[in-house]
C-alpha cells in the first residue's frame, strides 16, 4: 500500500493564500486554506494507506484529524522541503500532494501505486503539480533537488527529469490550485458534496452581499 504524504502550511492569516487578499481579507483567506486542507486531510482518510503523514509547517489545530503522523517540514527552499518529505517513507510507493485541490476525491488517486509505474505526476492548470509519486521513495531526492518552483514551468521540468531518468509515469488528471479568488470560485464549482472549502467560500459571498 501507499504512503501519502500531505505537505502543507499551518493555515494563520497573513501567512497562506495571500494571492487572495484582496478581495478576501487575511484573516478570509486564511479561513479558506484552513478548509481546503482540512477537505484535504479527510479525503486521504479514504484513500487506502499504509501511513498518512502531515509535513507541516506551523503547528497543528483543531482542522487536523485522527490518522495522521505530523512531521515538521525541512528547512530550505521547496524542492528542498519535499525532497525531505519523501525520506520519511518506508519501501513501498509514496505520493506527495499539498493542500490547494480541496476538489481532490479518492477516485483520482486510484491508479497510484498500480500498472506497474515507477513514479506519479499530477499537472496543475498554473504550470505547476499537485501531486507526485515515487514506486521507490528513495529516487525522488536526486529527481526533485533543484527544480526551480512556483514557476509556469515547474511542472514540465520536474515531469521531464522523471522521464529522462527512464521512469515510467502514471499521469493523474489536470487539476487547477486554489491561488486567487477567480482560482477560489472554479475550483469551489468542482468540489464534492459537503466540501468545507466550497462552503467557506459561499458563506464569504453572502457576507460581502
Amino acid at each position: 500500500m501507499t504512503t501519502l504524504l500531505v505537505i502543507a502550511k499551518e493555515p494563520v492569516p497573513g501567512r497562506v493564500k495571500t494571492r487572495l487578499t484582496p478581495p478576501y481579507t487575511p484573516r478570509e483567506a486564511a479561513t479558506l486554506a484552513e478548509a481546503a486542507l482540512t477537505d484535504t486531510l479527510h479525503t486521504m482518510l479514504r484513500v487506502p494507506a499504509r501511513r498518512r503523514i502531515l509535513v507541516l509547517d506551523g503547528t497543528p489545530g483543531p482542522w487536523l484529524p485522527p490518522g495522521f503522523a505530523v512531521v515538521p517540514q525541512a528547512s530550505g527552499g521547496f524542492d528542498e522541503r519535499i525532497a525531505a518529505a519523501f525520506t520519511l517513507c518506508d519501501d513501498g510507493p509514496a505520493l506527495l500532494i499539498g493542500m490547494d485541490t480541496p476538489q481532490l476525491t479518492p477516485d483520482l488517486l486510484a491508479a497510484v501505486g498500480r500498472g506497474g509505474h515507477d513514479a506519479w505526476f499530477g499537472p496543475a492548470a498554473d504550470g505547476g503539480f499537485w501531486a507526485l509519486g515515487f514506486a521507490d521513495p528513495a529516487r525522488a531526492g536526486a529527481l526533485v533537488r533543484g527544480v526551480p518552483m512556483s514557476t509556469d514551468r515547474t511542472g514540465a521540468i520536474q515531469r521531464r527529469r522523471l522521464t529522462e531518468a527512464g521512469l515510467s509515469v502514471g499521469d493523474l488528471p489536470l487539476l487547477r490550485d486554489v491561488d486567487t479568488a477567480a482560482d477560489a470560485a472554479s475550483v469551489a464549482a468542482c468540489c464534492p458534496p459537503g466540501s468545507r472549502f466550497a462552503s467557506g467560500l459561499a458563506r464569504l459571498a453572502e457576507f460581502a452581499r
